[in-house]
């Protein structure tokens, strides 16, 4: 298989400097664009590569893009690129390693699509706990300024971009693209109501793309490579190669970069090295921790969106959180759901009390309190408080995702701690 998003990444945690990512065809794209292809040309090539967004949500990219108003369309002013990398799902740790190892991949993906946008101006938000990250996008973005990839008159052509790091404080709510806008421009970070969409109305009113850190790393190797190359590197429907993350009690948890489509048991079995001696894996969430899990009957799924979607949960951010036989599952979704709780802006109030209020409702099921109507109260939490349409955005929709397939799937271990016929597990996250 060939190595797109990592092949400048070995197994020693080195860093990738200027000199070394040119040497193996770093900045070509950017320079194949400014000389021989214009900004049309450029998004042409994203949207014919299939690439969707590897944040979460798998929206077609070139799509995206091309919402957002250009020429005559577009009043004067700035326009704005943000890369999210603000990476805080749990489970989820992808992005790091391509910001740790390879941060120049990563800029000439911003460069490249800042051209294609007509942005002037591109931010990378980032979680104020990747210290290392923070440093080494710093230093690449003040190389590249020293090269003339970042500036004024990119090369000698007219396109001109500033570039900035900017760590957040960090909260899960900053996922959203419209939180994540508040936060940058100093306010609280709340979810904004949609339209107007970034696209048009985003960073102080301006047009403005926000496109995840693994997703701005494509667009390196599809302008330069092309679409077509790019499609061919999928195992089906969905283009390209994807990171791939396993946590939890394997005997090789990490990340990989494997085509999309790659069955889900190769990715455990082969990649994460099956279960720990005396475990059998009972469950897992197939893409972070705001997605239902999905079991041993599942494990010849093929992962791309629509076959996950199609299975009753979601590919997400296609980083893997195992559940093996001797964890609990309810302490497993006590803890999900406590975080989401904690991570709740507060605006809305099915998610400010309604995520507490389960939380409440779980630790009391754990801790050998619970009763069987405790059972229908979660059943109707999910309905309400997952439903679609129900809150200000998709945080505790996402947070009861868990929750409704652990009621699916699990229901009789909820059963027996209520009924007190066994004590429960090792508690996901906990360490006993």
């Amino acid at each position: 298989m060939e190595k797109v998003l990592t092949r400048n990444i070995g197994s020693e945690n080195r860093l990738i400097n200027l000199a070394a990512y040119e040497a193996n065809e770093g900045y070509k794209g950017l320079r194949l664009a400014l000389t021989e292809l214009s900004p049309d040309d450029c998004e042409t090539i994203v949207k014919d590569s299939k690439l969707r967004g590897r944040g979460g949500a798998g929206f077609p990219t070139g799509m995206k893009w091309s919402f957002v108003p250009k020429g005559d369309a577009c009043t004067p002013g700035h326009k704005y690129l943000v890369c999210n990398a603000d990476e805080m799902e749990p489970g989820t740790f992808k992005d790091r390693l391509l910001m740790e190892r390879d941060p120049h991949q990563l800029i000439e993906g911003m460069i490249l699509s800042a051209y294609t946008l007509g942005a002037d101006i591109a931010y990378i938000f980032i979680r104020g706990e990747y210290i290392l990250s923070i440093k080494r996008l710093r230093d690449a973005i003040a190389e590249c300024y020293e090269k003339n990839y970042l500036g004024n008159n990119i090369m000698g052509s007219s396109f001109s971009l500033q570039m900035y790091v900017h760590p957040s404080a960090g909260r899960y709510i900053c996922g959203e693209e419209t939180a994540l806008i508040s936060a940058l421009e100093g306010k609280r970070a709340n979810p904004r109501a949609k339209p107007p969409f970034p696209q048009v109305s985003g960073l102080w009113g301006r047009p403005t793309i926000v496109n995840n850190v693994e997703t701005l790393c494509n667009i390196t190797h599809i302008v330069h490579r092309g679409a077509d190359w790019f499609k061919s590197l999928g195992r089906g429907e969905d283009s390209g190669t994807k990171l791939f993350g396993v946590s939890g009690r394997v005997n090789n948890p990490g990340c990989w970069e494997l085509p999309m489509g790659t069955p889900i048991r190769e990715i455990i079995e082969d990649h994460a090295g099956g279960m720990q001696a005396g475990l059998k894996l009972k469950g897992f969430l197939p893409g972070g921790g705001s997605t239902d899990f999905l079991t041993s009957d599942h494990l010849d799924l093929a992962m791309d969106y629509d076959v996950i979607g199609a299975a009753g949960s979601r590919m997400g951010t296609g980083t893997m959180i195992i559940l093996d036989d001797q964890t609990c599952p309810v302490g497993m979704v006590l803890n999900l759901i406590a975080f989401f709780a904690q991570e709740s802006c507060g605006f809305c109030t099915p998610c400010r009390d309604g995520l507490p209020w389960t939380r409440q409702v779980l630790e009391s099921i754990y801790n050998g309190d619970g009763k069987m109507e405790d059972l229908e109260t979660l059943a109707y939490q999910v309905k309400y408080i997952g439903g679609i349409g129900n809150t200000h955005c998709a945080l505790a929709p996402g947070a009861m995702e868990p929750l409704q397939s652990a009621l699916k799937y699990f229901y009789a271990d909820f059963e027996r701690l209520i009924q007190g016929n066994e004590r429960p597990l090792h508690r996901y996250g906990t360490g006993g």
